[in-house]
């Protein structure tokens, strides 16, 4: 499981139900939910080349 920032708990979480998706610009990014709180958490990925 990928782990990212929550804004709201302040802490590090793993993600659940996480997806990966396309910004408008491009990058790559995986989306998913806070175990916790329930808020969307993202964490930008590398870009492929």
């Amino acid at each position: 499981m990928a782990e990212a920032y929550c804004v709201k708990c302040k802490a590090k979480r793993e993600m659940t139900d996480a997806k990966e998706e396309t910004m408008k610009n491009g990058r790559p990014i995986l989306k998913g939910k806070c175990p916790e709180c329930g808020t969307t958490i993202c964490k930008i990925l590398p870009s492929k080349k």
